[in-house]
């Protein structure tokens, strides 16, 4: 890859580990300093983090977690990046019609996705991703989930991602974050937040005799479920905490 005429699909397509040197040098100091930052302003720690580093067959994982606030995306980001791991978020396409969002998305190791279509070349990204090792960040609730009386839509894909590539999914949960920045509020505040990861979910786990696609709904909605515990959990630990 070239440093100043690589394309974002070159970005896209490529291994963080292929990315042009000074781009890896610039994301890592970006990194550190937003973990930094992070860790001064909302104290999360990841609990049961051997689920998260728990791999097999030294490919990437898929990891899904509820989303509540883009400050969660940086904690969840760092935490990885400070295991060693190699991490590709999905993200919405609607960003790249913003230049400056889109270039700063396929440098850090970001994926788009057409949301509420079946985007087989953003499939195929995260499965290559997954078999070179890189694990493979998604928010399935698609935005951020502001109240509890907020509709939640998930958007499946997810689980045919991981089918694709033959790995698990690993589901997490987040609680605290949305108390960062209160509706009508733009400012951040320091709060006390928490993470947690929770046991794989893997397609060795559905029953036998299922069709692809219904193992693949099975194994989406056993994470699911799993990820919405995990936040419950949270909750009941946290009373008053989101």
């Amino acid at each position: 890859m070239k440093l100043f005429h690589s394309t974002y699909d070159e970005y896209y397509d490529a291994g963080v580990g292929e990315f042009p040197l000074p781009i890896r040098c610039v994301r890592n100091v970006a990194l550190a300093i937003v973990w930094a930052f992070a860790l001064c302003m909302w104290r999360a720690r990841m609990e049961d983090e051997r689920y998260m580093l728990e791999r097999s067959d030294g490919k990437g994982t898929v990891i899904i977690c509820n989303h509540t606030s883009m400050a969660e995306v940086v904690s969840i980001c760092t935490y990885l990046w400070r295991r060693g791991r190699i991490f590709r978020p999905i993200f919405k396409s609607e960003f790249g019609s913003h230049r400056i969002v889109e270039w700063v998305f396929s440098r850090a190791g970001g994926i788009p996705v057409e949301r509420g279509t079946a985007d087989m070349k953003s499939l195929r990204r995260a499965q290559h991703a997954l078999q070179r090792g890189e694990d493979v960040l998604i928010f399935p609730e698609g935005t951020r989930i502001r109240t509890d009386e907020q509709p939640v839509e998930v958007h499946g894909g997810f689980a045919l991602m991981a089918q694709m590539g033959k790995t698990d999914i690993t589901p997490m949960a987040v609680c605290g974050f949305r108390d960062i920045t209160p509706a009508g509020k733009k400012v951040p505040r320091p709060k006390k937040c928490w993470m947690r990861a929770g046991e794989h979910v893997s397609f060795n786990d559905a029953p036998e005799g299922m069709k692809r696609r219904e193992r693949s709904q099975w194994v989406e909605d056993l994470a699911v479920s799993r990820m919405y515990a995990l936040r419950d959990q949270l909750r009941a630990e946290h009373p008053g905490r989101f």
